[in-house]
């Protein structure tokens, strides 16, 4: 092989990986948590391809059969919303998602549950462009932490951008699953 081609050759390998940059990790205190994190992707879109300044976090479906769920979420102190309605909001996109959606929980301060909503009834579903979606709930005067997230189920990828976490007045709905039928008494043996 000629000398020159070996050095084109390899000035455009050169070239090829410093295109080729994995994508910046995620801020802390964001994490990927859920039943199978190990087959999911996170990670900040630094491509531009989110809808505001800071760049779109993403949740990727990476590995495995699909039958899987993880979240990429993050908590924080809820002292400051003790009492409050709280609204998590964020501009949302998806690529070829089973479903996903935006949730929120609240967790007391005996470590007991508070308030949870994941948008499981109100999924989002296959390819959709960036639209604006939110959870609302009300923290009791006893909430230790807030957790939020997005959940991915199955295969796809979700992107979240321009989030927001605010108190809002009791004007706003607060989002609850639908009405289940009331369980039995006793058990039917």
């Amino acid at each position: 092989m000629k000398p020159q081609f070996v050095v084109l050759a390899g000035l455009a390998a050169s070239s090829l990986l410093a295109l080729a940059q994995p994508a910046p990790q995620l801020p802390a205190p964001w994490m990927v948590a859920g039943q199978s994190p190990h087959q999911y992707e996170a990670g900040v879109d630094a491509d531009g391809r989110g809808s505001g300044a800071k760049g779109a976090k993403y949740l990727r479906h990476a590995n495995g059969d699909g039958a899987s769920w993880a979240t990429l979420m993050q908590q924080f102190s809820a002292e400051s919303y003790r009492g409050k309605r709280v609204r998590f909001s964020a501009n949302v996109r998806t690529q070829d998602v089973t479903w996903s959606g935006l949730w929120m929980r609240v967790d007391l301060d005996n470590n007991a549950s508070g308030p949870f909503y994941n948008s499981q009834d109100r999924p989002i579903k296959g390819t959709t462009s960036w639209a604006r979606r939110s959870v609302v709930l009300d923290v009791p005067a006893n909430a230790k932490v807030i957790s939020i997230g997005v959940i991915g189920d199955g295969k796809g990828e979700t992107w979240i951008d321009e989030l927001k976490v605010e108190a809002v007045g009791e004007n706003v709905p607060v989002d609850k699953f639908p009405n289940r039928p009331e369980l039995p008494k006793a058990p039917t043996l």
